[in-house]
């Protein structure tokens, strides 16, 4: 790790002024983001796929963080495994497609072959003295909750049951794992990926920017919040009423800034993130009867946020690709046994978002230009409407200095001891 970058890096976050925004480098220095990625991303649970992506046996999906490759499959006893798409030879990757069923993982290099357990089972020509123990493929931890799979590539994770405890009873009645991915959109925008979580976490920017976006949802949401419109604090208490009779759980999740989930209604007689308000998918998820449950707003720094509605769900997941560079996949599900051009039409169901996405990206691409300018000083957020963004940069800033912190210390009393 290097000296001078921590150290630096070290003193911004401590000088920094509260909710303010953060420092240059922090958005746009190759250096500060090779330190950023090992003393914090790699160290946080991140969103990776569905299980409805790997529902059979040997099903498996690639991701790739970073410079990270790892394989999430499906094992035969049913349960989910993750594992460095690394082979224990000479470090091959073993996946090169983005997904795929095999019985057994099969290096293309020398042909070294892995049970789904991750234990080396077959190799070639490697002498009578080679023993294949302790040549297993090196896992992953896999977190699991709703049909949302979460990776952390840290040797020790924290643990991941504070947030599937939290937030897990929102998404059970949509039963994802019984969904399927019907369109999938990657865009790989120019932007620092913290630029594009602020600007998801804030609504400031909504009314002049999503038009297609604002028909369906309104800027202030929250209940405690004294900006919520007289009609939409009614809306509110009438949809909590009805949840609470299907017992369904709705109000926010408290007591972190990492994560949250809530169930909130659209505006004006909506039912569905479409242009006209109706289902995109007639064929509602689960064993879900009324399509008229707004949507689970689901939240987990750094990566992910999310829409599950009755009708379908929208999931957005979030890597950084370098320093000004940040790929943002958008997946659409829908009920495993709906039938496209009869339940549902691919073009309608994603016309909101898709267009939403467009908009963001726009947003996050010039606000990264203007940053990377030398008249760049960071700036104070709302008060008013920026609490999002606020909570993001202050959740961020202390995981990241509680990393720096140690390392800071090491070299200051290793300076010491040299003089």
């Amino acid at each position: 790790m290097n000296q001078d970058i921590v150290n630096r890096a070290h003193q911004l976050l401590k000088a920094r002024k509260p909710d303010w925004s953060l420092e240059q480098p922090f958005y746009v220095d190759s250096d500060f983001f090779d330190m950023e990625m090992e003393l914090f991303f790699t160290r946080q649970w991140l969103f990776a796929a569905m299980t409805c992506e790997i529902p059979a046996t040997g099903d498996w999906i690639r991701v790739d963080i970073a410079r990270e490759s790892v394989i999430v499959l499906r094992k035969k006893d049913g349960q989910i495994a993750a594992y460095h798409n690394t082979c224990r030879h000479r470090g091959s990757r073993i996946c090169l497609a983005e997904r795929g069923r095999s019985n057994r993982l099969v290096c293309p290099y020398h042909q070294w072959s892995y049970e789904l357990d991750g234990q080396l089972s077959r190799t070639r020509l490697m002498g009578e003295a080679f023993e294949k123990d302790g040549f297993g493929l090196v896992p992953v931890a896999v977190g699991v909750v709703g049909g949302y799979i979460f990776l952390n590539l840290s040797q020790k994770p924290p643990s991941f049951e504070p947030f599937r405890t939290a937030v897990e009873s929102y998404l059970l009645p949509h039963d994802l794992d019984n969904a399927k991915v019907v369109h999938t959109q990657a865009l790989v925008e120019k932007a620092n990926w913290k630029l594009v979580i602020e600007n998801n976490r804030e609504c400031y920017h909504c009314a002049g920017s999503h038009p297609e976006l604002m028909h369906i949802i309104t800027e202030f949401d929250d209940p405690n919040d004294p900006k919520v419109s007289p009609d939409y604090k009614a809306l509110l208490e009438k949809k909590g009423l009805d949840w609470d009779a299907l017992g369904l759980p709705h109000v926010h999740t408290e007591g972190h800034l990492q994560y949250r989930a809530v169930r909130l209604p659209f505006t004006g007689g909506m039912l569905s993130m479409t242009m006209d308000g109706h289902p995109g998918c007639t064929k509602l998820l689960g064993n879900l009867t009324s399509p008229d449950l707004g949507s689970v707003r689901l939240l987990h720094l750094p990566n992910t946020w999310n829409h599950v509605l009755a009708d379908h769900a929208v999931t957005f997941r979030v890597f950084p690709l370098n320093a000004e560079e940040t790929l943002v996949t958008t997946k659409w599900l829908v009920h495993k046994d709906a039938v496209e051009d009869v339940d549902y039409h691919i073009p309608r169901l994603i016309e909101v978002w898709s267009k939403t996405n467009d908009q963001d990206r726009q947003l996050a691409e010039n606000n990264h230009l203007g940053i990377r300018g030398r008249a760049y000083r960071s700036g104070p957020y709302s008060d008013v409407i920026e609490g999002g963004t606020r909570d993001f940069v202050r959740w961020y800033a202390d995981e990241l200095l509680s990393a720096l912190e140690p390392l800071a210390n090491h070299y200051s009393n290793a300076k010491d001891h040299a003089a």
